[in-house]
């Protein structure tokens, strides 16, 4: 009897740690949901030199909480899993959005519609070039990942519109935090939607799921976070860069760097678009990779994750046309 018992109630518990597990996935009703503030954009009545590359029309960039599902639908990311959809994940955007305060694109003191700006990459060919001052002058700045500007002011300038990151890549030092900025999360897998949310929350994220260790605090405020659409990175990937949709089993997907998606962005937030940093020397070997630090070009040759050939291809195709201006192209 005390048997029957024992497997009735620990049936119960086992019973109740499902459905609780299936609820808590499904429904996000419990989240503390703040209607965020969608910033109008803004058109220009004249068209923009790259604007055959244009896929759509009036697109936003940033993940929103009231209509996530409908754009979703919209774009056709629910039928796409991550990184260049939502499928199975709008639970996981829900719970990162839950943490932060808004969706904006720009202050709404911003009115300027026709915006010029620059893409600073992360290149060594900004060394000792002297842009920092007229890397300054851009409505927007776009800067990539860890690029430092403390101590490289002279080379790239001081201010900094948008930061793109990703869990892996973003600053952990509170004297890099630059309080005007805003960090722009790049969404690769659902457990970087998740660390968001833990880091957020003030819980130590898991670990295991990242080729390297992610930061295990931010120094942004939620207000100053925002989460790019992976429609950002879709077109990058198959407009832009024209990765095929699927690969063999053979070979690891190709995803587009964190250079052509802060670019691929800047087509659909900007009327012109600048470059600086983008120009590298594949001969060299045991060159500087970056501006900063002692990384050499070996490492990009090695890239499994990235077609950098196709990057490159793409990169002085969007120059000869004159769709961009590359400021360290010779």
């Amino acid at each position: 009897m005390r048997r029957y018992l024992l497997f009735i109630i620990l049936s119960c518990i086992f019973l109740y740690f499902v459905l609780h597990c299936i609820l808590w996935r499904e429904n996000i009703s419990w989240l503390r949901v703040i209607e965020m503030k969608r910033s109008p954009v803004l058109t220009c009545s004249s068209k923009p030199a790259f604007e055959s590359l244009l896929s759509y029309r009036g697109l936003y960039p940033f993940m929103c909480t009231s209509d996530l599902k409908t754009i979703a639908t919209l774009h056709e990311s629910d039928k796409i899993a991550l990184p260049y959809g939502l499928k199975r994940s709008v639970h996981h955007a829900h719970l990162a959005l839950s943490k932060l305060q808004s969706c904006e694109l720009f202050p709404e003191s911003d009115k300027t519609p026709c915006k010029k700006c620059i893409v600073v990459g992360n290149g060594a060919v900004l060394k000792n070039k002297t842009l920092g001052k007229q890397i300054d002058c851009y409505d927007v700045i776009i800067r990539i990942n860890d690029g430092p500007v403390r101590g490289y002011e002279e080379d790239v300038g001081t201010r900094t519109t948008f930061r793109i990151f990703y869990p892996e890549s973003v600053f952990t030092d509170p004297a890099d935090n630059d309080p005007d900025s805003v960090a722009i999360l790049a969404v690769f897998k659902s457990h970087d939607l998740k660390w968001l949310w833990e880091v957020l929350a003030g819980m130590i994220p898991e670990v295991d799921h990242f080729w390297k260790k992610p930061a295990l605090n931010l120094i942004y405020k939620p207000e100053k976070i925002r989460i790019l659409h992976p429609i950002i990175t879709r077109i990058a990937a198959f407009n832009m860069l024209h990765f095929p949709t699927t690969f063999p089993k053979t070979e690891k997907p190709k995803h587009p760097t964190t250079g052509i998606i802060a670019i691929t962005l800047a087509f659909y937030i900007c009327h012109e678009v600048h470059l600086a940093g983008f120009k590298y020397n594949f001969t060299d070997k045991n060159g500087p990779l970056h501006y900063y630090g002692n990384t050499t070009m070996s490492m990009m040759s090695k890239s499994e994750y990235h077609n950098i050939t196709a990057e490159q291809i793409f990169l002085k195709n969007i120059t000869e046309k004159k769709f961009v201006i590359n400021l360290t192209e010779d």
